[in-house]
C-alpha cells in the first residue's frame, strides 16, 4: 500500500502561518492524512470503528454523503465503566473533488482536560478554523502512528 506524503503539499513562499493560503495547505494535509486511515472514503457508510494496540477506540461516522462531499463525525470512545463518552466529537467536511478535508468544529467542548487545552477557542473565526484544523491534522497523524485503520467492506 502506498501512502501519499503530506510534505508534498505545496505552500506558496508568500504564505504566512494562519493565512488563507496556509489554511488551504492544512486542509490538503488533512485530506491526505485522513486517507491514511480510510483509504476509500467515498465508499464509507455508517459508523466505522478502529482499535489500536493502546488507547481508546476511534470512531468515524458518516453523517452525510453527497456527490462531491462527505461529512464525518470523528471521536475517541472512552469507556470508564459508566456510559461510554465520545470525545472530542470533531466534525470534518471532506471535499472529494478538491482533495481537501476541513475540521468544522466540535459538537460541544471536549470533556477531557488534555483535549480542552488542544481545542482552546481563539478570538476570531479564522483563528478558530486554524486551531481546529491543526488539532485534526495532529490527531490524524497520531491515530495513523498508533495503528488505527478502517477496513471497508466490499459492496
Amino acid at each position: 500500500m502506498v501512502m501519499a506524503a503530506d510534505q508534498l503539499c505545496a505552500s506558496s513562499w508568500r504564505a504566512r502561518p494562519r493565512s488563507f493560503v496556509s489554511l488551504m495547505t492544512l486542509y490538503e494535509s488533512n485530506y491526505i492524512r485522513l486517507g491514511w486511515l480510510v483509504p476509500d472514503l467515498r465508499r464509507a457508510t455508517g459508523a466505522l470503528m478502529s482499535a489500536a494496540a493502546r488507547g481508546p477506540m476511534l470512531e468515524i461516522t458518516v453523517l452525510e454523503q453527497c456527490r462531491y462531499t462527505t461529512t464525518l463525525g470523528m471521536s475517541y470512545l472512552f469507556d470508564d465503566g459508566r456510559t461510554p463518552a465520545r470525545d472530542p466529537g470533531l466534525e470534518v467536511r471532506v471535499y472529494h473533488d478538491a482533495r481537501l478535508a476541513e475540521a468544522r468544529g466540535t459538537g460541544a467542548d471536549p470533556a477531557r482536560p488534555r483535549l480542552q487545552r488542544s481545542a482552546a477557542p481563539l478570538a476570531d473565526d479564522h483563528g478558530r478554523r486554524w486551531s481546529c484544523n491543526m488539532l485534526l491534522n495532529k490527531w490524524l497523524e497520531y491515530c495513523a502512528g498508533s495503528g488505527h485503520r478502517f477496513a471497508l467492506q466490499a459492496r
